[in-house]
């Protein structure tokens, strides 16, 4: 909210497990800023999130007029790592802010 309200405030913005509406109240979304959002944005996101589905992040996308890329985590609920998976996550999300800030 803060970067929509400032968009020279950062250059980038990472957001990992964004909490679009409430877990089972897809009605009350939080994205009434997102329209304002100038900033470029990387969305990480658990494709078994309660707290929106992969679906409906990239609907919210759309909403941004910023560049704006999301990068699923598969299996990967709001929590995003796991024992499992905390060392591939982490790899793979790296990599993706690199990628994501060496663009334009």
């Amino acid at each position: 909210m803060l970067a929509a309200a400032d968009p020279a405030l950062v250059e980038r913005l990472l957001l990992l497990s964004y909490p679009l509406h409430p877990p089972q109240k897809p009605t009350e979304l939080r994205t009434g800023h997102f329209s304002s959002l100038q900033t470029p944005a990387l969305f990480v996101h658990g494709t078994r999130d309660g707290f929106g589905s992969i679906a409906e992040i990239e609907a919210a996308l759309k909403l941004i007029p910023a560049r704006t890329e999301l990068l699923p985590v598969a299996g990967a609920g709001h929590e995003l790592m796991k024992k499992g998976n905390r060392d591939a996550v982490a790899q793979t999300v790296v990599a993706a802010v690199r990628s994501f800030a060496g663009s334009h």
